[in-house]
C-alpha cells in the first residue's frame, strides 16, 4: 500500500524542534522493527503534544493525526484508520479548504484505506475527485496530479478494468517521460506497472520487452543492487515463468 506521509508548513514555532525530529527518527526505527505498539504510543504522544501546544485544528496537528492512520493500516485496523482519516479530511476541508493540496492528499489517503476492504467504488469516486481537482488547481503535468492518476490506475486494476488502466497508465508514463525524464525513478515505476497490465492481458512479449528496458535503465541509474532494480528483475523472472521459459526464470 501506498501511504502519503506529509509535513505541512507551520505558522507557529514548536518550542522543541530537535525533540520533534528525534521522535520522528525513533518512530521510523520502531516501525521498521515491527514494534507497532511502541510506534503507536510514540505517535499518539506527539499528536497529543501538538494538540496541546498548537490546537486540534492546526495543520501540523492534523498531519500528526494523519500519520497515525498509517500505523492503524499496517496493523489491519481499518475501521480505526477510516474513522481517523475521515476526521482529518473533514477538518482540513473546513480549515484549509477543499482544494488545498493537503486536503486532497487526505482524500487520497482515505481512498487507499477503502481499497483494502475492497470498497473500490468509493475509492474510485474519491480518487477521481482528487484527480480532477488537481488538474484544475495544479495542472495536468504536476507531480501530485500524475500520482493521483497513477493511484486511479491501480484502482482500475483492482477492478479488473484493464483497458482503462492501460490507457491511463500510458498517459501517465508518457507525461512523466516528458516532464521528469525517461530515467526518473517515478517514470520507471510507471513503466514497470504497465508490464503488469500487459501480463494480465496475456501480452507477454510486450511485458517482457518493457521490463527488460526498465531493468537495464535501473541498473545504470540506480545500480544493480538497488531494491527497485532487484524487484524489477524478480518481475522479469515471473514473466519468464509464465512463458514456461524455466531456465531463464
Amino acid at each position: 500500500m501506498i501511504t502519503f506521509i506529509f509535513t505541512l508548513t507551520r505558522d507557529g514555532i514548536t518550542p522543541t524542534p530537535s525533540i520533534a525530529r528525534s521522535s520522528r527518527r525513533k518512530s521510523v526505527f520502531l516501525k521498521n522493527e515491527g514494534r507497532w505498539g511502541e510506534t503507536e504510543e510514540l505517535k499518539v504522544q506527539v499528536m497529543e503534544t501538538r494538540k496541546r501546544e498548537l490546537g486540534p485544528e492546526h495543520p501540523d496537528t492534523l498531519s500528526r493525526i494523519a500519520n497515525l492512520t498509517s500505523i492503524y493500516m499496517d496493523q489491519g485496523r481499518l475501521k480505526e484508520a477510516e474513522e481517523l482519516e475521515v476526521q482529518v479530511m473533514e477538518t482540513m476541508k473546513r480549515v484549509l479548504g477543499e482544494e488545498h493540496p493537503d486536503t486532497l492528499r487526505s482524500i487520497t489517503d482515505l481512498a487507499i484505506i477503502y481499497r483494502e476492504p475492497r470498497r473500490l467504488k468509493e475509492a474510485e469516486e474519491l480518487e477521481l475527485q482528487v484527480m480532477e481537482t488537481m488538474k484544475r488547481v495544479l495542472g495536468e503535468e504536476h507531480p501530485d496530479t500524475l500520482r493521483s492518476m497513477a493511484n486511479l490506475t491501480s484502482i482500475y486494476m483492482d477492478q479488473g478494468r484493464w483497458k482503462e488502466a492501460e490507457e491511463l497508465e500510458v498517459q501517465v508514463m508518457e507525461t512523466m517521460k516528458r516532464v521528469l525524464g525517461e530515467e526518473h525513478p517515478d517514470t520507471l515505476s510507471r513503466m514497470a506497472n504497465l508490464t503488469s497490465i500487459y501480463m494480465d492481458h496475456g501480452r507477454r512479449k510486450e511485458a517482457e520487452e518493457l521490463e527488460v528496458q526498465v531493468i537495464e535503465t535501473m541498473k545504470r541509474v540506480l545500480g544493480e543492487e538497488h531494491p527497485e532494480t532487484l524487484s524489477s528483475m524478480a518481475n522479469l523472472a515471473t514473466i519468464y515463468r509464465n512463458q514456461r521459459r524455466w531456465k531463464k526464470a
